[in-house]
């Protein structure tokens, strides 16, 4: 176990490094120039030239590089551009809004994926299983800034429930909570649809083997043997999908935060971009990359602890 454990860290710090690179490569040849985007194409040559020196964008690529990285690592990610503050900043005031929402909508999309998976397999070939699956196939059909807008046209302005955007802060945790909560429906229900067939032929495939027979041939109820014996043993590739799909919330709150009009990471990425913001945009970029391998590396510990035997055939 200590061996697996080593050679994934190992293996998570060298995409990292390897993620870092190409981030600020791929930043820095993209087209515009930061210094025209703060200053106005009007500026004198000399005003350009004066602030290309301060940001340090004069010094060679590999330079720039390891000074940028060696900044990352002691948490200091520059200055931005556009906004005049410290990156760092900038990111851990809108980390919580961020995370909060994808770590709800991850929560939403779990349970009800397990339930509508673990339903439809107790009811294969019936109208339960049909109806789950015709579901499932319309929420993987519907994108998601077009089900927000649903949602937004539905419960803010026809029935008038909840808040079509914005946030009040977290002052306020009854309104902070009820201005998440259509942004989170809005992000789970995609990823419910394919965690739940997922769930579904997970659940199939155990309830056909020997063990399952075994246990209801003993008296035991549907209920306990489904929930008990076949859900823990049908895990496997429900967490590798969790794992990605919590990838895709996390990504997918660049689009649903401006949807609604929400200050997070999401939206200060594309501010960033709009205003050609280098050091904001390589920050953000490195850290949704981060949580994108981390989550990949936690599924991989998740695998051990839910099947041992995968030890061997993982290390």
């Amino acid at each position: 176990m200590v061996l697996f454990l080593a050679k994934r860290t190992v293996g998570l710090l060298a995409t990292l490094l390897a993620v870092s690179i190409v981030v600020f490569l791929v930043m820095n040849v993209l087209p515009g120039d930061p210094v025209l985007v703060i200053l106005g194409i009007d500026s004198t040559p000399d005003a350009q030239a004066a602030l290309r020196e301060q940001l340090g964008l004069n010094a060679p690529l590999l330079e720039r590089y390891v000074s940028w990285i060696a900044g990352v690592l002691r948490g200091d990610f520059g200055t931005s551009h556009s906004f005049g503050v410290p990156v760092a900043g900038l990111i851990a005031e809108r980390l919580p809004l961020t995370l909060s929402l994808a770590l709800s909508a991850t929560l939403l999309t779990v349970v009800l994926a397990l339930a509508l998976g673990v339903f439809a397999a107790s009811n294969h070939r019936k109208a339960g299983d049909w109806g789950v699956m015709t579901l499932s196939q319309l929420g993987i059909a519907v994108p998601a800034f077009w089900l927000s807008m649903l949602l937004v046209l539905l419960f803010a302005v026809r029935l008038r429930w909840l808040p079509p955007g914005g946030f009040p802060g977290w002052s306020d945790p009854a309104a902070a909570l009820r201005a998440l909560v259509l942004p989170t429906v809005a992000l789970a229900l995609v990823q419910a649809a394919v965690l739940a067939r997922v769930t579904r032929s997970s659940m199939l495939e155990v309830l056909r083997l020997d063990f399952t027979r075994t246990a209801l041939a003993t008296g035991l109820s549907r209920g306990r043997v489904l929930w008990r014996h076949v859900l823990p043993n049908a895990l496997v590739p429900v967490v590798t999908i969790v794992g990605m799909q919590f990838a895709n919330v996390v990504t997918g709150t660049i689009v649903i935060e401006n949807v609604f009009y929400l200050p997070g990471l999401g939206r200060l990425i594309f501010q960033a971009i709009s205003n050609r913001d280098l050091m904001t945009v390589q920050a953000l970029v490195l850290l949704f990359a981060a949580i994108v391998v981390t989550a990949n590396f936690v599924v991989d510990i998740l695998y051990v602890l839910i099947d041992p035997r995968l030890r061997g055939r993982l290390a």
